[in-house]
């Protein structure tokens, strides 16, 4: 398969620029409403090691809901598939990724799965450390694994906007909690879960994280296992099937790779046995995915045939 060269990551970044024009930024979040919608960037990992980038790839930005699928390979890693989903399902919903009607009419009633917000604070909920902090610093532990990069930290100011902010998210754990899927105090979950979500990175590290992810959860360097095999193939899949919110279905046709968004503007893609992409821009479409992100990666499945399908 023809590599990713940089000078084509270049032209096509600069090429699709003017489509931020036809989104805009998540406004219901006050730290995230500052951003600049005219930034973008891209970066894509080889398996061979090679990374080529493209616009401000520097830019650090929070990973939002990408953070939602590292948690979920944390909470396998520590307590397996059956523990796992015994308490979040395994099926793909049209709902909005903050609704709370499947939990009223689902029987028993947990999150349908790990993706939407009820199933991520349900995920959360699973870590093993016995305080916050301890929680927080597991995904991140895990993060610095998969990165090499140990000053990966969370942006405090998103953190408290967001912790200040999302009474829903507060109503899905309430909710919950009635029903016996989370434990413990609420608040805590969320400040845990708040954290998670403002995880500071930029394209390059991103993705790195997602060649991983392609290469059935190996290190790219030197081989080591650093997920296990059969839990980066489920990850995968709930990217493939619920990642890009109820948009989903039409980008596994236009696109065809797993992947998942996040509000700040972020998707992250694995092309399985090739290496991971990421892409940043902060002016998202009415599901809440980076415009720019989903336009470069119809634009490069093309041109590579990347389909999975």
């Amino acid at each position: 398969m023809e590599k990713v060269t940089e000078k084509q990551l270049e032209k096509w970044v600069d090429h699709i620029r003017i489509y931020a024009n036809n989104g805009k930024v998540a406004d219901y979040i006050p730290a995230l409403k500052r951003q600049n919608p005219e930034i973008n960037a891209a970066s894509f990992f080889h398996l061979d090691g090679e990374c080529v980038q493209a616009g401000e790839a520097d830019y650090f930005f929070t990973i939002q809901s990408v953070s939602k699928v590292l948690a979920l390979a944390v909470a396998l890693m520590n307590h397996g598939e059956d523990a796992v989903f015994s308490r979040v399902g395994k099926e793909p919903t049209s709902d909005p990724f903050y609704s709370i009607s499947k939990l009223e009419v689902e029987k028993p009633s947990k999150p349908i799965n790990p993706m939407i917000n009820a199933g991520a604070l349900a995920v959360t909920n699973m870590m093993s450390g016995k305080t916050t902090d301890d929680m927080l610093h597991e995904i991140l532990d895990f993060v610095h694994l998969l990165t090499g990069d140990e000053t990966i930290d969370y942006d405090k100011e998103v953190a408290q906007s967001e912790y200040n902010s999302a009474f829903l998210n507060r109503s899905l754990c309430y909710f919950m909690k009635q029903n016996g899927i989370i434990t413990g105090s609420v608040e805590e979950l969320h400040d845990v879960y708040t954290k998670q979500c403002a995880i500071q990175m930029n394209v390059k590290q991103l993705a790195k994280v997602a060649g991983i992810f392609a290469n059935e959860g190996k290190d790219i360097e030197t081989g080591e296992q650093l997920i296990p095999h059969h839990y980066a193939r489920i990850c995968n899949t709930f990217m493939g099937t619920c990642g890009m919110y109820n948009q989903s279905g039409s980008f596994a046709i236009n696109v065809g790779i797993p992947a998942k968004s996040g509000v700040s503007g972020v998707i992250m893609g694995v092309v399985n046995d090739v290496g991971g992409v990421a892409v940043f821009g902060p002016a998202l479409d009415k599901q809440g995915n980076s415009v720019i992100g989903v336009k470069l990666l119809e634009i490069m499945s093309r041109y590579y045939q990347w389909s999975i399908f």
